[in-house]
Formats: structure tokens, C-alpha cells, sequence
């Protein structure tokens, strides 16, 4: 695919679909952050309420809309901000793609990959604007940091990671009749929760080799899972382990990457900052060069957010270049879910690389797997 061309104008137009919390309490904010580079000038939402109440809280001219296509013809926006239920991700993508516009969407980008190759598909059809993923953990000084030392090599070969999203969702959680559903979440915490922590480790230590799982449905009635396990070997040789939970009442959000002269912590919850990340020198490591000084947080303190990624992805607009968290990058992240769900599912390991057209899972998450596909009896 050629580089994207550069958009015309700044500030830039911008436009929101879908207007309930994730886009009042995190996108607005970060617009409203950027606001010398980025302006909102459109919102879409299928509810008139609360298309109301957010165009009163976003001030300014901003225009309603309840179909999107209607507002795409009528503001030509050159980025376009999607927090709907996941299911609408991909056809709501591929729209704004075909009408000119950038996306970054809230994960997940899509239910499949074969939903991927669509939207990947949209993006060469068009030449030019880019579909991104909101990874918000992987932004802010901290994690930059982080990737850079572990990438560097000055913590030394990256040798046992573990990745952990403990956190509680009680029965009025699934309530929400789209949560819980193969076909209008795409999973439970593995794709709802955990999907943040995984792409921040694959993030730092790189490419996934092999992923051995388990996934069980031991507390909600619904259809997905409510616990996830994996084992992971990266293609460096690093060995991960992996836990996604909505059943854990201490909630708590970790990486830990153990390294041949350091370990790397982070410990949070929805969000870090510089010191949530912990380094410890291996008992062998002297300071003579200074090098464990290195490692203590960078002196500028940018937290994980919508606003740090946005701030990135406005770079990247304004260069014309694809923006992170885009392109292989996101597929890679959706490729390590969809192996997690067919080892879990058919109790074997599975490869990187492996799952392609005309494997179950490629298609679907659940791989229409008897014990897991819709309709089928759950688990006692």
C-alpha cells in the first residue's frame, strides 16, 4: 500500500459514533486535550437522548446525527472516533474508511479475522486513510519506556512474563444484553478485559510463537467465558503465562517480565503512570556504568490514556504515515486472541500463523465448537 497522504486541514474534523461513557469520559476528554490539533464537529448516536446530552456537554457546534452515513456525507471528517458495541465495529470502520476519514476505534477493532482482512481490505481500496485500535496502556512515558529498555536489550534476554487482568463483573454487568454474546461482544474477559494487558506484553516482548489455553464459564450463565489461562512462548524464547477473569473481587492489572539482569513490573488497574512501573536489579548487576540508572522512569511523567494515544495518532495523520497500533500490529494482537480461544476450545496447542481461511476460527471466535457456539448447552 503507498503512504497515505497527509489531510488537507488542521485542526482536523473529527467526529464521535456512538455517545455513552467510553466516549464522554475518554474520547471527549482527549479531543478536548488536543483541542489546538483536533476538532469535534459531528457525533452519531441511534439514541436521540443521549445524542442530546452529549452534544450539551461537548459544547460548541457540535452537529447530531442518527445515521452515520448521512453524517459522513454531510461533514467529510478526516478522523473518526467509533465507541459502539463491538459488533458495529467493522461495518461502522469500513464506512468512515470508504468516505475518506481515519479511524481509531475502541477495542476490539473487530469479532474475527476475517472481519480484519475486510477492514484491511477497505484500508487498500482506498489508499490512503488508516483503521487504528485504541490501546491506550500502551501509551504514556512509562510503557514507552519500558519497550524501549526490554527492546535495547539492557535489561538483558527476556526469560518468564506473566499477564494478569483480575478484575469483577457482577450479574447487572451482563444484563446489558450485548455483553456476554459471541456475536455482539466476541467473548468475555479474554476480548472485553484482558485484550489491554495481552497487547501491552506483546507489545514489549514482540512476536507470540505458541499459545496453549483454557477457558471456563464457572459463575455467569451467558455464553462466552468468564476465566481464560494461557501459556505462551514468544519468538524470542520468552515463556508467558496469562490469566483474564471477571470473577476476582481484589481486582488488579499486571505485567511482570522477568529478564536475564532485571525484572519489570507494572501494577494498575485501568491506567499508569511512571510509578506504577517497578525495576529490579538481578542480584549480579552492578552500577559501575550507571545502568540501572537507566532504568528509573524518565523524568517527564505521561500517564497511559485516550489522550496519550490520541496525541500519536494525530502525528501520524499529519505525516500521512500509518498510525500504531494499526495494521499487522493490531491483526498480530487479534491473531494471539483467536489462538487463545481455539487452544482453550479444542485443548491443543496452537501456532502463530496457523489460523487462516477455512479454519473455524478465523471466522468466529467460538470456532462453532459444540460446547461453546451459540445454543449449544452450557457447562455444569
Amino acid at each position: 500500500m503507498t503512504a497515505a497522504q497527509p489531510a488537507p486541514r488542521t485542526p482536523f474534523r473529527a467526529a464521535v459514533v456512538g455517545t455513552g461513557g467510553i466516549v464522554t469520559g475518554c474520547h471527549l476528554p482527549a479531543l478536548r486535550e488536543h483541542a489546538d490539533r483536533v476538532r469535534l464537529v459531528a457525533a452519531v448516536d441511534v439514541d436521540p437522548g443521549r445524542l442530546a446530552a452529549f452534544r450539551d456537554r461537548a459544547g460548541g457546534a457540535v452537529a447530531g446525527y442518527q445515521d452515520l452515513d448521512r453524517m459522513l456525507a454531510d461533514e467529510r471528517p478526516d478522523l473518526v472516533l467509533i465507541g459502539t458495541p463491538p459488533a458495529l465495529h467493522t461495518a461502522q470502520t469500513r464506512a468512515a474508511l470508504h468516505a475518506g476519514a481515519w479511524v481509531l476505534c475502541e477495542k476490539p477493532l473487530c469479532l474475527s479475522l476475517t472481519e480484519y482482512d475486510r477492514i484491511a481490505e477497505a484500508e487498500r481500496s482506498t489508499e490512503g486513510p488508516y483503521a487504528s485500535v485504541v490501546f491506550q496502556h500502551r501509551y504514556g512515558s512509562g510503557a514507552a519506556h519500558a519497550r524501549e529498555l526490554l527492546r535495547g536489550g539492557e535489561l538483558g534476554r527476556p526469560l518468564v512474563a506473566h499477564c494478569q487482568t483480575t478484575w469483577y463483573r457482577d450479574a447487572d454487568y451482563y444484563a446489558v444484553p450485548w455483553r456476554g454474546r459471541w456475536s455482539t461482544e466476541g467473548g468475555g474477559p479474554t476480548v472485553g478485559h484482558g485484550i489491554h494487558q495481552m497487547d501491552l506484553l506483546l507489545h514489549l516482548l514482540g512476536d507470540w510463537s505458541e499459545v496453549r489455553a483454557m477457558a471456563g464459564r464457572l459463575v455467569h450463565d451467558i455464553e462466552s467465558e468468564d476465566v481464560s489461562t494461557a501459556l505462551v512462548r514468544f519468538a524470542n524464547g520468552a515463556m508467558a503465562t496469562v490469566v483474564n477473569s471477571v470473577l476476582s473481587p481484589d481486582e488488579v492489572s499486571r505485567i511482570r517480565v522477568d529478564c536475564a539482569d532485571a525484572t519489570v513490573e507494572l501494577t494498575h488497574l485501568y491506567g499508569h503512570g511512571n510509578d506504577d512501573w517497578r525495576y529490579t536489579p538481578a542480584p549480579h548487576v552492578r552500577d559501575e556504568a550507571g545502568r540501572a540508572t537507566r532504568w528509573r522512569a524518565p523524568a517527564a511523567d505521561l500517564p497511559s490514556s485516550h489522550a496519550a494515544q490520541l496525541g500519536g495518532f494525530l502525528d501520524a495523520l499529519e505525516k500521512g504515515e500509518r498510525p500504531p497500533g494499526s495494521g499487522p500490529d493490531a491483526r498480530r494482537t487479534l491473531e494471539f486472541l483467536a489462538a487463545l480461544y481455539k487452544s482453550a476450545f479444542t485443548g491443543r496447542p496452537v501456532a502463530a500463523g496457523e489460523i487462516v481461511p477455512g479454519d473455524p476460527y478465523y471466522r468466529t471466535p467460538h470456532g462453532d465448537h459444540p460446547d461453546w457456539a451459540p445454543n449449544a448447552p452450557k457447562e455444569q
